[in-house]
Order: C-alpha cells, then structure tokens, then sequence
C-alpha cells in the first residue's frame, strides 16, 4: 500500500498526467462543437446526419466514450511508455530495488497507480466530452432532450467500466514495451509505431486486426455505426464486446506479466 500511495503521489505531480489529459479533453472537445457547428451545412447528406449522430442524445454517450477510447488509446499507449521508460532512465526503480523493495511487485504497483490515474482521467474526459457534445448539439439546432434518458443512464456504469479496462490495457502496452526498452523515447516511440502499424495492417489483415490490443480496446463499447475515432469505421470487421473484452484483459495479463518478468531479470546498472 506505500508503495501505491506513493506512486500516486508521483504520478500527480508529473506533468506528463496534466499534459496528456488536456490534450485529450482539447481535441476531444474541439472536435464535438466543430462538429455541431458545421454539420447543418450539409443539409440531409447521409455523411452529415451521421455528423448530427455525434451530438444527439443519448446516443452521443456511446460515441462520446467510444472517441475517447479511440483518442485515448494513443496517448494512454505515451503515458504508460513515459511512466515505465522513467523508472529505469530516472533511476527510481534501482533506488527501490536497492532499498530492498521486489523487483516485480514495484512494477505491478505501479502500473496499478497507471490505471487509477487513467480511470480517473477516464471520468473526466467523459464528463467534459458530454458537455462538448450538449454544446454541439445546441449549435447545430439538435435537442438535448434525450439528454437524460434513465435507460442509457443506467448502462454507463458498464459502459465507463468497459472503457476503463480498455485504456487500462493500452497503456499496459505502452508500460510493457518501455520496459522492455527501458527507456522512455525507446517506448514512446514504438507505441506509436504499434498503434499507427495496427490502424494501418487493418487494411490488408481485418481478420488478424481485429483480435490486436487497439482494435479489440476499441470494440469492448458497441456503437450504432461500428465505428469511432481510430477504431477503423464500418470497413473494419470488429469482435462483439464480450468477446473484445476477453481479448483486452489478456492482453492486459499478458503485458504485465512481460513487465513483471522482465524486470526480475533484468541487470540494473547506471
């Protein structure tokens, strides 16, 4: 539990946690009201009635998270990386190890501090994307009135829990491959190049992408248009949620059992 708590501790006062989460609410919310200020420009086109989708309540909760998996897949992928490349090119993880802290439990702590961190960003994110969205709505002429329909009220504790676990294992990801390279630059580098090299193998392998960690993070939440930022729209075959969650959460194990392996192993030196 110290070690928890101090790794929270940590992570707060990082900019990296601030600086990523206002990235994240900016375009998200940039990208909501620029949506409802242009999309009555395209009259009754089908592209522009899926626009209006965006901000229409209350399917615009599905999508408003959906988009945040989508956007937040990528800079939870950085955090992860930067957390994890720190603890090795900072010398904090040698330091505890010296202090006689074990090796695997340091790491597990604090990736667990990672999640708290992301759930709570998660939360955030949510609530100022829904409030991007009711702006939108009202500069597009589309009525919030489904804004506080009980029966999708109901289902976002799910919904929020389903994404959480998603972003969790994405910057799982990110944590595993930065450890690997014990380095920051190392691993925020090549989760990028993973997330973009996924996005982009969707084109020649949509039956081998689909189970991938970004694909399947993005698929745990079922929208109308199968689609969302980075999820691969309606061209790209998708897994049903339940089973997109039983693929996320092993990759999730799986890259923290990498971490945690690696560690125990690893010749610590600097």
């Amino acid at each position: 539990m110290r070690l928890f708590v101090a790794g929270l501790r940590k992570l707060v006062r990082r900019p990296a946690t601030w600086v990523t989460f206002g990235l994240l609410v900016g375009l998200l919310s940039l990208i909501l009201i620029a949506v409802g200020a242009t999309a009555r420009q395209g009259g009754t086109r089908p592209e522009a009635q899926q626009a209006l989708a965006l901000v229409t309540f209350p399917g615009a909760y599905t999508i408003v998270l959906s988009f945040i998996l989508g956007l937040g897949g990528l800079f939870a992928v950085i955090y992860g990386a930067a957390v994890a490349g720190s603890e090795w090119t900072w010398g904090t993880l040698k330091s505890a190890v010296a202090r006689g802290e074990s090796r695997s439990r340091y790491q597990l702590l604090s990736f667990a501090a990672i999640a708290i961190l992301i759930g709570l960003g998660l939360l955030g994110a949510f609530a100022i994307g829904v409030a991007g969205a009711v702006v939108g709505a009202n500069l597009a002429g589309v009525s919030t009135a489904g804004l506080g329909d009980s029966a999708d009220l109901g289902k976002l504790p799910e919904l929020l829990a389903r994404g959480w676990l998603a972003i969790v294992e994405e910057g799982a990801l990110g944590f595993a491959i930065a450890t690997l390279a014990r380095s920051q630059l190392a691993g925020i580098g090549a989760g990028i190049a993973v997330y973009f090299g996924e996005q982009f193998a969707s084109i020649f392998l949509p039956d081998i992408v689909k189970y991938l960690p970004f694909n399947a993070a993005n698929a745990v939440v079922a929208t109308a248009g199968g689609g969302g930022f980075g999820g691969g729209g309606g061209t790209l075959q998708r897994l049903e949620p339940d089973t997109a969650m039983l693929v996320v959460v092993a990759w999730l194990v799986g890259a923290l059992v990498v971490s945690a392996l690696f560690t125990e192993r690893a010749e610590i030196s600097g």
